[in-house]
């Protein structure tokens, strides 16, 4: 088993936001945060796929958070890609949780959550356990029907 290791010990979110999240930083009311205070706060983007997203982020004592909601929908893949890479460097490791259902919370039918924990590294399996390493989805594609014509 792979372990992914932090850079170094502490938070790893960016310090410094990301201008598209920055512009979208609620500044006025009961959630709002100051310009410039990072990646904690209430924030409205346009999504890669065409949906508004609300996001929220903030550091806790052992983890980083952010959570990822729609109007009428879960947000999909490529839209959590897309919050990662907001908050986290591409070569951060996050994660989402399947909680016991015994510890579930659900206060957002369409919400989805990524967590970083900041005092422990992340355990990861090996990249071959995935899928076939070097192979892209087109390329996977073909291989996979091949296999199905067989069978």
């Amino acid at each position: 088993m792979q372990l992914y290791r932090p850079k170094e010990e502490g938070g790893r979110m960016r310090k410094q936001s990301v201008e598209r999240l920055e512009a979208g930083r609620v500044r006025d009311g009961r959630f709002a945060t100051a310009p410039g205070s990072g990646p904690s706060g209430l924030f409205f983007v346009q999504g890669p796929c065409g949906c508004q997203l609300k996001i929220v982020g903030f550091v806790r004592p052992g983890w980083e958070h952010v959570s990822v909601s729609t109007p009428r929908r879960s947000p999909n893949w490529e839209e959590m890609c897309f919050a990662k890479d907001m908050f986290w460097d591409e070569e951060e490791c996050v994660m989402q949780l399947h909680p016991p259902h015994s510890q579930y919370v659900n206060n957002s039918r369409y919400c989805l959550h990524l967590w970083r924990p900041t005092r422990q590294v992340i355990p990861m399996p090996p990249a071959a356990f995935v899928g076939i390493v070097g192979l892209g989805p087109s390329e996977a594609a073909i291989l996979f029907a091949q296999m199905s014509a067989t069978s």
